[in-house]
């Protein structure tokens, strides 16, 4: 099944849910869910290069523990597991100098759990559950139900926001020409879409070796003052291969004085 049309099943499922009210509660709650889908998803991968991985995640909160499976946990039970077990874990998730750690803490301290039935959650769960991000193919129709919820955002949101459409960033990417080393920052990077085109337009071009990735992973600076976008944007640079996207920094790049500024924070592309 097409991942839009997964996404549109999912949204119906959660009509029926009393505690999810629009289109803005929707897109959050789905956000957080699948944002724990894809970091289980490059777990597996992770696991696959690295015998000595080890999730930040407690084993009983991982995905594949309490979701992977299609019969399991549901109705009350699940919901007082995600209310009580899941959601007040990762808000105090520890991360013991593991940054995957500090990353997932983050996502989760202004994530809500809106949904009232866990029976729908499970639903919602296994709908989900049917895209594997570890496909290239699936992987890329996430681009597609990426700019639907970028749509349906842009109406959901308050006056003043906008999501500039991925034309219009891969254009404005390829006009900025940024090159590997350079320091590129996104002062308010929304859902990440101009990062996520800055890495694909320097992979094509100047990534040749693993120390060139590593590079460019640490090149990347973004600032988003929202906690949806922020999740969005994190989930988006997992998902296109930034390991450990922890220059994402929720604050508002406008709260510091411009007088504060000074050498060390000057960048290349901006």
């Amino acid at each position: 099944m097409p991942v839009q049309s997964i996404i549109k099943n999912i949204q119906d499922i959660m009509r029926q849910d009393a505690g999810v009210d629009g289109d803005a509660q929707r897109i959050s709650q789905i956000v957080w869910m699948l944002f724990l889908k894809i970091f289980d998803d490059k777990e597996k991968e992770y696991e696959t290069l690295d015998e000595k991985y080890v999730s930040p995640i407690p084993e009983k909160l991982r995905w594949r523990s309490w979701a992977a499976n299609e019969e399991g946990i549901t109705g009350e039970k699940l919901l007082d597991f995600v209310n009580n077990e899941l959601f007040r874990g990762l808000k105090n998730l520890p991360s013991h100098g593991d940054p995957r750690g500090l990353i997932v803490r983050q996502v989760f301290e202004d994530a809500y759990n809106y949904m009232k039935s866990g029976t729908l959650i499970r639903q919602v769960v296994n709908k989900i559950n049917q895209i594997n991000f570890n496909k290239k193919d699936e992987r890329h129709l996430f681009n597609d139900l990426y700019e639907h919820m970028l749509k349906e955002l842009q109406s959901a949101g308050n006056a003043g926001e906008y999501y500039t459409p991925r034309p219009l960033t891969r254009f404005i990417v390829e006009m900025t020409d940024p090159r590997l080393g350079e320091k590129i920052l996104d002062p308010a990077c929304g859902t990440g879409g101009f990062l996520v085109n800055v890495i694909e337009y320097i992979r094509a071009r100047e990534v040749k070796a693993p120390k060139d990735e590593k590079k460019l992973q640490e090149s990347l600076f973004g600032i988003e003052v929202k906690p949806l976008p922020h999740l969005l944007a994190i989930t988006n640079l997992i998902l296109h291969g930034i390991e450990i996207p922890r220059q994402i920094q929720r604050k508002d790049m406008l709260s510091r004085p411009l007088r504060e500024y000074g050498p060390s924070d000057r960048v290349s592309v901006a």
